[in-house]
């Protein structure tokens, strides 16, 4: 290796004691900014803000945010993805993205204390980048800076924009950064963006697979279930609209179609990376979703004048498509109070639909952002009496569930197990609700069945109750060959010792 090629690092998050992908998110983001990477973070800052005054949970606790890019990369033809950070990390990683069906390897550089201080970790990134581009006919190649290369300041941004042809997107994602793997998603979709529409303002580019439409075409933001792109289709056809592209994109000259629409349909609204890609582009943003009566009904409006739509036509897809919706919810509805929580991003839109579909909801939590894309489905819940947390803990997801004990708990893992402890049905909302249509007659169908059926296993879960009682709660949890005893005096005694071992440490610092 050519060691004049080599470039030194500034400063490292795993220098001195503590140091590295524990030491804690003040530290390696102030370790990240000393080494160069202040411009990112603060781009970052403003994408993807925090919650003011949140206390110990200015993050949301979910899995960690380059999930979101990973997985992008994973679902896209012709793309690899080289993952730079810790080998836990990596571990982890590649472990989640395959138990979601990734169907392709993730490269790894790995590194240590030497090659990330000396800068040898990027001559050997930029190794792999080579190696991966002269191995086979690939679009691009996607680079995830994890935290401690990060914090380290491994300038991705030097890497080749292109490799025989092949694209090289380089990304920082660390967990001190971006807040959710949600948010994750636009970071690698934005930068795709951008690189495209730099591409397309430097001459000609590939049509889409399947040729362009005839028709002007609605992007749509977001990963959805398969189903709500033809359903929301349908919709336009009377307005001479078609559907584009959604992004995240499958493959990359989508990127290019996507940029090639009349307006973009900001479904999930925390894409601002991506939605800033597009207004470069003169593209329009609408907010929301077609989600129930009053939903679609103010979507379709939306969407007609961004598009300079006849007011008859639009008239005509909105009356289409809100008569079928009319029938089913007079026919079909929820009956229950329901505490809603996710961090997918659209947890606004399914409390809107449960609403309409009969659902009392008094409480939605999202670990996403506000924005002002989902600013008129905040309003709307609040005026109907939903308390809206965005960013929201873990703790004021729970605390909404033992406040306002509802008939159905959806929600992330956690709520879901409390929930079930106290007797409460529940959902996951990730597996059992983001992943089924939301739009149109269908999405309230599939809504109201689903939930209605949760909801009537109430008297299962009493049953269970009333035949387990106390058995394997509390001192007793777990497997036993005996009955165990509870010894309060164990705990009370080492809570002692912790209160001592406090104060010693206090009158210490106090000198």
């Amino acid at each position: 290796m050519d060691t004049g090629r080599i470039i030194p690092i500034q400063s490292t998050a795993i220098e001195g004691d503590g140091m590295g992908c524990h030491a804690g998110g003040e530290t390696l983001l102030a370790a990240a900014k000393a080494a160069g990477k202040s411009e990112t973070l603060a781009q970052y800052a403003l994408d993807y803000p925090r919650q003011q005054d949140a206390g110990p949970h200015d993050q949301p606790q979910s899995m960690c945010p380059a999930f979101g890019s990973l997985r992008v990369g994973l679902r896209m033809r012709r793309t690899a993805t080289i993952l730079s950070g810790s080998a836990c990390c990596v571990y982890g990683l590649t472990f989640t993205s395959h138990f979601y069906g990734a169907r392709r390897s993730v490269g790894y550089v790995p590194f240590n204390s030497e090659t990330l201080v000396t800068g040898k970790l990027f001559e050997d990134i930029r190794d792999a980048v080579h190696a991966q581009a002269a191995e086979g006919e690939l679009d691009a190649i996607v680079v995830i800076n994890l935290c401690v290369p990060t914090a380290s300041g491994v300038p991705l941004q030097l890497l080749p924009k292109e490799i025989n042809g092949v694209r090289v997107i380089g990304i920082d994602v660390p967990g001190f950064g971006v807040p959710t793997h949600a948010e994750a998603k636009d970071v690698l979709a934005g930068a795709m963006l951008r690189y495209a529409r730099q591409e397309i303002q430097n001459g000609p580019v590939a049509a889409p697979r399947g040729g362009r439409q005839d028709r002007p075409t609605i992007t749509l933001l977001g990963e959805m279930f398969p189903a709500d792109p033809v359903i929301i289709g349908q919709m336009l056809a009377p307005m001479g609209l078609a559907v584009g592209p959604s992004v995240p994109t499958r493959e990359w000259r989508e990127l290019y179609a996507a940029l090639d629409c009349a307006a973009v349909a900001a479904i999930h609204p925390f894409y601002t990376a991506s939605i800033r890609e597009f207004e470069a582009a003169g593209r329009s943003i609408v907010g929301s979703a077609p989600v129930g009566l009053e939903g679609t009904q103010e979507w379709l409006q939306k969407i007609g004048e961004a598009c300079n739509i006849a007011p008859d036509l639009i008239a005509k897809s909105r009356n289409d498509a809100l008569h079928g919706l009319r029938d089913m919810l007079s026919r079909q509805s929820i009956k229950g109070r329901i505490t809603l929580s996710g961090y997918e991003g659209s947890e606004l839109l399914v409390a809107r639909l449960l609403i309409e579909c009969g659902a009392e909801v008094p409480y939605v939590g999202s670990a996403c952002p506000a924005t002002p894309w989902n600013a008129h489905d905040a309003e709307w819940l609040r005026a109907k009496g939903v308390q809206v947390q965005f960013r929201a803990s873990l703790e004021q997801d729970m605390a909404a569930v033992h406040a306002f004990q509802p008939d159905l708990a959806i929600g992330t893992t956690p709520i879901v197990q409390k929930a079930k402890q106290l007797c409460i049905p529940s959902l996951y909302f990730t597996n059992l609700i983001s992943a089924r249509p939301l739009m149109g007659v269908a999405g309230a169908g599939s809504l109201v069945q689903v939930v209605q059926a949760a909801i009537g296993n109430k008297a299962r879960f009493d049953a269970m109750k009333s035949f387990f009682g106390d058995a394997g709660a509390g001192h007793a949890a777990g497997v036993w060959e005996g009955v165990p005893k509870d010894r309060p005096e164990f705990k009370a005694e080492t809570r002692r010792q912790l209160e001592k071992l406090m104060k010693k440490r206090k009158a210490e610092e106090m000198g």
